[in-house]
């Protein structure tokens, strides 16, 4: 069928809105309207070469939608159904069979493996399935295993962000960090990732919750949305302020933002027996030093997917947090028209908005 899409040609290149061609969907596939889809750190710099994605090709991978084909084999949903697309996972191996499907063994080849699905008008290939979806499209072919059905009196076009970087924040809390009561905890970097994991927070036992970041605003909105006390890194020296406030080391650690300097600041923000867990998307190559000797003092250092877990059961939570008043992700976002797509992204990467999403014509 003939769709249109935002494609990038070359490393570091424009979104190029065109006419091009996709196929139905095969063995276990879902055809997907899609309604809206938010923009992401990781479609920043995947474009810039910092995930192996091959190009040209489609990227967007926080894509919220209506079910309009069901392919052979394909389970749980049906035409019409309104469904938020998550991370595409195996359901075989053993990762997947423990309940964190987040780290199926096959997952560099679901998610940037560039799936055959889309043509151009030409016919010349062009990459797909990028996170199981290249969402940056009015149609996506995406594997049923990654959908999660959505009641249809809920806005789609505030869903999307709920399949990455709404998970990977308040999933690292809530599923891997899990801080108890009377714990602090610190977040570097408060862009929609941070903030996702500073409301979770606020939903859990800790008593402490400290926001890191060079970007006033973002500091308020942070203070705003459950943040006891924020730092501006561009200031102080983050590390000496968390000690300062938390009479010592914090318990916990979050980096969200990919940067190797704020990674060892993260780290060096907890103590012994405390937990810095590393989220944010670096550069290809990157490399972290830690002190050996803190560390090796049971100091724990462990990186998150997505949020770990299952996409249905953290999608679920959060929408009910929402529902509640807990969790109010809506306010994070901003809306663009897909045509504006370089748009949304600059001001993404300038720090204009915090959650660009880009509604479907």
């Amino acid at each position: 069928m003939r769709i249109t899409a935002a494609v990038v040609r070359e490393q570091h290149g424009a979104f190029e809105l065109e006419d091009v061609l996709l196929d139905g969907p095969g063995e276990g596939e879902v055809l997907v309207r899609v309604v809206a889809t938010g923009i992401c750190h990781t479609d920043s710099i995947t474009r810039h070469g910092d995930l192996p994605f091959p190009l040209p090709g489609v990227l967007g991978h926080e894509g919220a939608g209506v079910v309009e084909a069901v392919g052979p084999g394909a389970k749980g949903v049906a035409e019409g159904d309104h469904v938020v697309l998550g991370w595409p996972w195996c359901g075989e191996c053993r990762n997947c069979l423990d309940g964190q499907p987040r780290y199926c063994v096959r997952l560099g080849e679901l998610l940037v493996g560039g799936g055959r699905a889309l043509r151009g008008l030409d016919g010349a290939p062009l990459a797909s399935h990028f996170f199981g979806q290249s969402s940056f499209a009015t149609h996506a072919v995406v594997p049923y295993r990654g959908l999660v059905p959505v009641d249809t009196s809920l806005p789609l076009d505030l869903l999307g962000p709920l399949a990455c970087g709404l998970s990977t924040g308040a999933g690292a809390v809530l599923n891997v960090l899990r801080p108890g009561a009377g714990s602090s905890i610190v977040v570097y970097g408060v862009g929609t990732v941070g903030l996702a994991a500073i409301m979770a927070a606020r939903n859990s036992g800790a008593t402490r919750i400290i926001a890191v970041d060079r970007h006033e605003t973002r500091l308020r909105a942070a203070q705003r949305y459950g943040a006891t006390d924020v730092i501006n890194a561009g200031v102080d020296d983050p590390v000496q302020a968390v000690h300062e406030i938390c009479d010592g080391p914090a318990d916990f650690s979050l980096e969200c933002t990919g940067n190797l300097l704020v990674c060892r600041q993260a780290v060096d923000s907890v103590g012994m027996r405390g937990t810095c867990a590393f989220i944010g998307g670096a550069p290809a190559g990157a490399q972290v030093e830690l002190d050996h000797l803190s560390t090796l003092w049971g100091k724990r250092v462990v990186g998150v997917l997505g949020g770990e877990g299952r996409s249905t059961s953290l999608i679920t939570t959060m929408l009910d947090l929402h529902r509640q008043g807990r969790f109010p992700f809506d306010e994070l976002i901003t809306h663009f028209p897909f045509e504006r797509i370089d748009e949304a992204m600059a001001a993404a990467e300038a720090g204009e908005v915090i959650k660009p999403v880009l509604r479907m014509p």
